[in-house]
């Protein structure tokens, strides 16, 4: 019997070792298979938004991958009843890396003797223990062993002892080629010699610089406790309801988020997630132009999270969520503390001083509730911070962080295409696009989409002094119509209607997209991990509602040949106005490194801001009470 309360709750671990047993049961689990992932199938909306969310049928969809014979399935599983409902086979799929073939494939290289020979001949290095391997997919370049085979092209460090930061010391001229399914390396190209940087570049605690100690304590407490209440992973905080999901894949996804308004529990979004990544990197050279990682279709963001830690990942009164995953093997794996959630001062929300009262301003501080997942892929550190205010506003910070991917020069040479960051050691450049979903159900199912634009008034007799200018929205009708990029000579923004449900003036309720840093991709549309990544395209995206359409790349892009996911669907130029629509984002950042981002980079933030714009009466934050005053000796004032 599930224990579960809403039917978008994450799988629980018995219901994912449930999974795995009924599809041993079903001799659907061979010695050379492997589970890529198990996650919930999540019920139609309309069972969602029916109001009875107590009785409903959990199911499961898992993907296993058969190495014996490179087939990729799907299944779809009834929990209850322990039964497999539907099995597909996936012809030319290579599903997501796992963690597992992580710890293999490195094992493979290193027992590798081509790999050791090619080693010794360039290093003079025979003992491989020191030697790093990240595993890196193929991706696909057109030749016929990226469709035929699974493939990785690792790279590779040598450490100066066990605890050196490797990505230091790139072996740059070695490149093993693993078959993922044999678990052998087929080969070992090698591109020249590049001799060792010299410098170390480590940045623990206890062999980096020796720590500053003019820092105090800087202490945040609840006393009263936090203000959210949580049953499973139902939250409530202040006005605000949702449920937070979690899987292999996407990692933190938001569900039936809703808020209070005046006693009525409206809807605001069925469904957020990121469905895709991409980091493609500018240098062309033979040693590092494939770089180019899709980290959620290739790695798994969630597969990759970190056990958060009170003190150093969060700060404050904090609940943690665990997340119930699944080894290649068919062996439960619990990632602990994979979501952290907390309330954090945000700042001023509103403030007016009455020139006629200026001893009593009205003041209210803003109050925010994160909720928090960060996942290590290789090199990076990538957080998703959701963030909701008492003002209606919902946020998406995406934080980088973590370790440049370098390359190495020969003495007293530059790369064009990157930052010298060390002796013989540069980051080449590169850029980092996110795409997210947003499924919109703003006070029903059935919204549109409008793109506004701030367009001046032509100067004439309506227009004398030539200062005019309004915003001007235009509905969109089709999928083709919709496909758009930012623009700043316009201000353009998006907002979200529901044209069937009038606000207080008589307009359509609505939310605004308001986005922060971005960019436009730097490569050709020729470029093969373009073709795999068409969700770059365009900054925006609207399609109809399709269960089946959730991932920006397709849902297969490791080692695909591209033409998936948005660029096809949206062929289709399907009518999206009032009508069940989901919302697509896409958002870039281009780095272009510094020394100062080694041996660790300071964080980078981008990502963007929901608004509510129509949606209330009025400011929905009036009605929060004063702060308390407090003076410089601590004492209060009134």
């Amino acid at each position: 019997m599930s224990t579960v309360k809403h039917p978008l709750e994450p799988l629980t671990a018995e219901e994912v070792r449930s999974a795995v047993a009924t599809l041993k049961d079903a001799g659907r689990v061979s010695p050379t298979t492997r589970f890529v992932s198990i996650s919930l199938e999540e019920p139609q909306k309309a069972l969602v938004h029916a109001g009875d969310r107590t009785a409903f049928d959990r199911k499961a969809l898992a993907v296993l991958f058969d190495n014996a014979t490179n087939s990729c399935y799907e299944a779809t599983l009834a929990l209850a009843e322990r039964k497999v409902l539907a099995w597909k086979h996936v012809p030319g799929a290579q599903p997501t890396m796992t963690i597992d073939e992580q710890v293999e494939c490195e094992q493979a290289v290193l027992a590798s003797p081509e790999f050791r020979a090619a080693l010794k001949k360039q290093y003079g290095v025979e003992d491989v223990s020191l030697v790093m391997v990240d595993i890196w997919s193929a991706g696909n370049y057109g030749k016929p062993e990226e469709s035929a085979r699974r493939l990785a092209r690792p790279l590779c460090f040598l450490r100066s002892d066990p605890t050196d930061n490797g990505y230091a010391r790139p072996i740059e001229g070695i490149r093993p080629i693993v078959d993922l399914n044999e678990m052998k390396v087929i080969r070992v190209e090698e591109y020249g010699h590049w001799p060792l940087p010299p410098q170390p570049g480590n940045y623990a605690a206890d062999r980096g610089p020796n720590p500053r100690t003019d820092i105090k304590r800087l202490e945040i407490t609840q006393p009263d406790g936090p203000s959210f209440q949580v049953d499973g992973f139902q939250v409530t905080w202040q006005n605000w309801s949702f449920v937070i999901g979690f899987n292999a894949r996407e990692g933190l996804t938001l569900h039936h988020l809703r808020y209070t308004d005046g006693g009525r529990e409206r809807s605001i979004l069925h469904r957020a997630s990121l469905t895709e990544m991409v980091v493609p990197y500018g240098d062309p050279t033979p040693t590092q132009f494939r770089k180019n990682a899709f980290d959620v279709g290739e790695y798994g963001m969630g597969m990759c999270a970190n056990s958060l830690t009170l003190g150093c990942d969060c700060v404050g009164h904090i609940r943690y969520f665990d997340a119930h995953l699944v080894t290649s093997r068919g062996e439960p794996l619990t990632i602990t503390n994979a979501i952290c959630m907390h309330e954090e001062d945000a700042g001023t929300l509103w403030k007016h001083t009455d020139r006629r009262l200026p001893d009593r301003p009205e003041v209210r501080r803003s109050r925010r509730l994160i909720v928090s997942s960060v996942s290590t892929v290789e090199n990076y550190e990538y957080g998703f911070f959701w963030s909701l205010y008492q003002d209606g506003n919902i946020q998406l910070e995406v934080r980088l962080t973590g370790i440049l991917s370098l390359g190495t020069t020969h003495p007293g040479e530059k790369s064009e295409y990157g930052t010298m960051i060390a002796p013989q050691l540069y980051a080449p450049v590169h850029q980092h696009f996110f795409n997210v979903r947003l499924d919109f159900a703003l006070d029903g199912v059935n919204n549109s989409v409008q793109r506004v634009d701030v367009v001046p008034d032509e100067p004439g007799p309506a227009n004398p002094h030539g200062n005019a200018f309004r915003a001007r929205s235009t509905t969109l009708e089709t999928e083709k119509q919709a496909r758009d990029h930012l623009k700043l000579e316009t201000a353009r923004t998006w907002r979200v209607v529901n044209p069937n449900v009038l606000n207080a003036v008589g307009d359509p309720v609505g939310y605004k997209l308001l986005p922060m840093d971005n960019s436009l991709p730097m490569a050709s549309t020729d470029a093969w991990w373009r073709r795999r990544a068409g969700f770059v395209n365009y900054h925006v995206w609207v399609t109809p509602f399709d269960a089946s359409e959730r991932f920006a790349a397709g849902d297969y892009p490791n080692q695909s040949t591209g033409s998936d996911g948005l660029v096809k669907w949206t062929e289709r130029d399907r009518p999206i106005a009032n009508t069940d629509v989901v919302f697509w984002y896409t958002f870039g950042h281009t780095h272009i490194p510094r020394p100062e981002d080694y041996p660790v980079m300071p964080t980078a933030t981008i990502g963007f801001l929901l608004k509510p714009n129509g949606f209330f009466t009025m400011n929905p934050a009036n009605d929060l009470p004063p702060p308390t005053k407090v003076t410089a000796k601590g004492t209060c004032c009134h």
